[in-house]
């Protein structure tokens, strides 16, 4: 389903290309993906848009520690819930977008989500909340040179 979700917003939605779910399927059936994990990607995506809207107006700021759950430490590598508190650390995301990315993680279908797909989530839920600031910061740490320059 998660190849499903990139090609999405890859070939759709971050270019604001949004054609009716029966045509997207049909697209997307074509292109070779199954459809279970496009009916599993428009599901994944509806709730993205839903809780974005919720979180949108309803932004809270804690200040309290958050602690994850036996699940959510078995299916979130190490390194992506380090990833995500760095942005919250960094101001990038607040509490209440934390908890969107981490729904989504959870949601995911596969048994285990690793930083590179830690990385399209947030950028997938900063997009979607018109962050675009945010967005191109997420984006730079996606796809940025990793290998500091030496002098």
């Amino acid at each position: 389903m998660f190849e499903v979700l990139v090609y999405m917003f890859e070939n759709y939605f971050e270019a604001n290309i949004r054609p009716d779910q029966n045509t997207l399927a049909n697209e997307l059936f074509a292109a070779g993906f199954d459809q279970e994990d496009i009916n599993g990607a428009f599901d994944w995506f509806s709730k993205l848009e839903e809780m974005s809207s919720l979180s949108a107006t309803s932004a809270t700021h804690s200040l309290g520690m958050r602690v994850y759950g036996e699940t959510e430490v078995k299916k979130i590598s190490s390194e992506s819930l380090s990833f995500i508190m760095f942005l919250e650390q960094a101001k990038v995301l607040d509490s209440a977008q934390r908890e969107l990315v981490i729904d989504r993680a959870m949601a995911l279908s596969q048994p285990e989500v690793n930083i590179d797909e830690t990385r399209w989530i947030v950028l997938m839920a900063l997009w979607n909340q018109g962050k675009a600031n945010d967005y191109l910061f997420v984006e730079d740490a996606m796809f940025g040179d990793n290998h500091p320059t030496v002098h």
